[in-house]
């Protein structure tokens, strides 16, 4: 007997995928730096020292005066030696007039008259301690400084950022195939 029979043949599709991977690159530029620092401002003012000294008293110790402190003291020893005078001729007269004490008035004048003074002197120090005046002023410093802000300027550089996207592709490597056929075949019992 004749049975038919189906036979069926398949081959399986194949797919193909063809990927292309993405490129991507990012550079980043270093940012533009710009620093600068201006000087502080800086103010000195000095007002020098004063120092002063007045040796008139010791330059007067050793006799080495002005003209105007000579003059001085010229006028006021004349002045003291008039007075002296003028004292001591009023005293001589006085005692020239009191005739009742006796004579004795006029040799012990001439006597008085006639002999130098004597002078008491000690030790003495030329020029005399203390007689220089020193005066001194010190000196005076101000000092202002204005510290002054340094300059920053910034430019930040964007990143340079490239990218190709990928890809995949997909196509059919082998297409899926059906075959079928009819057959007949006998068989025997």
């Amino acid at each position: 007997m004749n049975i038919p029979q189906i036979r069926l043949e398949t081959t399986r599709g194949q797919i193909e995928l063809n990927t292309l991977k993405p490129v991507q690159s990012i550079e980043q530029p270093s940012a533009d730096l710009s620093i600068e620092q201006p000087k502080a401002e800086l103010e000195i003012e000095t007002t020098p020292g004063k120092l002063s000294m007045d040796q008139s008293k010791a330059r007067e110790d050793v006799d080495l005066k002005s003209i105007f402190r000579r003059t001085e003291e010229f006028a006021q020893q004349g002045y003291e030696d008039w007075l002296n005078g003028l004292a001591r001729v009023a005293s001589d007269g006085d005692e020239l007039m009191m005739i009742e004490n006796g004579f004795h008035a006029l040799p012990e004048q001439a006597k008085r008259n006639s002999e130098s003074p004597q002078y008491d002197f000690n030790i003495g120090f030329v020029p005399s301690a203390g007689s220089v005046k020193i005066h001194y002023e010190p000196a005076a410093v101000r000092i202002e400084a204005a510290p002054q802000k340094p300059r920053i300027d910034v430019n930040i550089n964007r990143p340079i950022h490239t990218y190709t996207p990928g890809k995949t592709e997909i196509s059919l490597k082998q297409y899926p195939e059906l075959k079928i056929d009819f057959t007949t075949f006998d068989k025997k019992y």
